[in-house]
């Protein structure tokens, strides 16, 4: 048509060859090599993720049940000094008493009671069914009788290892869901590198510390309760712990643990002597003296006839004489440490030896509180400047008058705390008033 030019003829546009390239399609075999490569490669991360997930879960579920419930803390009850109680002797009413007649008319109670005990002849049988109560009373305590293991590595003089090995005894003295709780000797874990406790039932499992004091000589040791079997759990019984102010002298007391210096052996005896007031860092405690055997350094444990645990054999001090006597220190003075000790908590120090001021010190002029006989060296208190004679009255805010007062408020101390502690310092005229920062320690 005139007018209309063909786009094709159209000059500048050219028109090139366009081309699609289209992939081969696969054959079956390239189709069943990729589709077992694709099986294959499934399979093995389907397989890395179980394995993955089987190893993860616990230790996810174990962390987080760890942070939704925490430990229980364990706690032990104080026992408050009972001199009335202790000094009292319980009339016990015996066999001969209780078949006693009734008194005739005009005759004393006391008469026939007497006449009865007099006439009454023991015999060997009387003597077997003691013992026989006594001895099961003990059996029944060494189920919470345990005896510990150990193991320090070393090196000989040609780099040869060596194993240095040790036993010594312990008692069960709490226990929770998760573990077991044993007192022993610090002897016992000082230089460890591994510790093995065995069961009365001869089950040996793994202990670990969990804390000491090093001023008492004692340490408390973790057995985990996932290690132990269910019959072990069955048998194995914390030791109650008894009032030892309720002790007097000429009770029956039997040794546990190693007091003939092998693990697991016992002795009986009775207390000859209870020290009343015996100055020890921090505290004041009642001491029992018993000629009976001992090994304090391997752990000697003292219970009475009902199976309690009321003190534990302490080693003689260097300048000390013994005169052949155990001495034992009662357990009711060591509760407060023995709780944090429990629990995984260093027990706290203040530093001192010392003595509440009596009646006739203070009518010669000395403040109320508490006399330090001792300021023990490189202790806190030592540190902070307080010194011998000094009369400490109040700590952390607290007025302190009594032993009892100084220890209950240590106690409560945290290791690690600047506490603010004012002191009677005697003077040339007269008694000053000085204040002092002490760092709480630990034992």
């Amino acid at each position: 048509m005139p007018g209309v030019q063909d786009p094709k003829k159209e000059p500048g546009k050219r028109r090139f060859i366009t081309e699609k390239i289209v992939r081969r399609p696969l054959t079956r075999g390239e189709l069943f090599r990729r589709g077992l490569f694709l099986l294959l490669a499934a399979a093995l991360f389907g397989g890395v993720a179980g394995v993955s997930f089987a190893v993860s879960q616990p230790l996810v579920a174990r962390h987080m049940k760890q942070q939704e419930t925490e430990p229980p803390k364990i706690s032990i009850p104080k026992d408050e000094p009972l001199e009335a109680a202790a000094e009292k002797e319980p009339v016990a009413e015996t066999e001969a008493e209780a078949e006693t007649p009734p008194a005739p008319e005009g005759e004393p109670v006391e008469k026939v009671v007497r006449n009865a005990m007099e006439n009454y002849r023991y015999t060997v049988g009387d003597l077997n069914e003691l013992l026989f109560s006594l001895r099961s009373q003990v059996q029944a305590v060494s189920k919470g009788v345990v005896t510990l293991h150990s193991v320090q590595q070393d090196v000989d003089w040609f780099d040869n290892p060596v194993e240095t090995t040790g036993l010594y005894a312990g008692v069960v003295i709490a226990s929770t869901e998760q573990e077991f709780l044993i007192l022993t000797p610090e002897a016992a874990v000082e230089h460890a590198d591994s510790i093995k406790v065995m069961f009365a039932d001869g089950v040996e499992v793994n202990g670990r510390i969990k804390q000491q004091d090093t001023i008492s000589g004692m340490a408390v040791v973790s057995v985990d309760v996932s290690e132990m079997g269910e019959g072990t759990l069955k048998e194995a019984k914390p030791l109650v712990l008894g009032n030892s102010y309720l002790v007097r002298e000429g009770d029956l007391v039997v040794a546990v643990g190693s007091p003939a210096g092998m693990a697991r052996s016992i002795d009986y005896g009775f207390v000859s002597y209870i020290g009343k007031n015996v100055q020890m860092v921090d505290q004041v405690t009642r001491v029992f003296y018993s000629r009976i055997s001992a090994d304090a350094g391997r752990g000697t444990f003292l219970v009475n006839t009902s199976g309690e645990l009321i003190g534990w054999v302490m080693p003689p001090k260097p300048d000390e004489e013994d005169g052949n006597m155990a001495k034992a220190m009662g357990i009711s003075d060591y509760k407060g440490i023995l709780e944090n000790l429990t629990n995984g908590l260093a027990a706290p120090c203040f530093g001192i030896e010392g003595q509440e001021v009596s009646e006739t010190m203070a009518s010669q002029g000395l403040p109320n509180g508490i006399y330090v006989l001792n300021s023990v060296t490189e202790r806190p208190a030592y540190d902070a400047g307080i010194q011998n004679g000094d009369i400490i009255t109040h700590i952390d805010g607290r007025e302190i008058t009594t032993m009892k007062d100084f220890q209950n408020t240590v106690d409560n101390l945290e290791c690690g705390r600047l506490v603010n502690v004012i002191v009677q310092r005697n003077g040339r005229d007269q008694y000053a008033k000085l204040e002092f920062q002490v760092t709480v320690g630990a034992r």
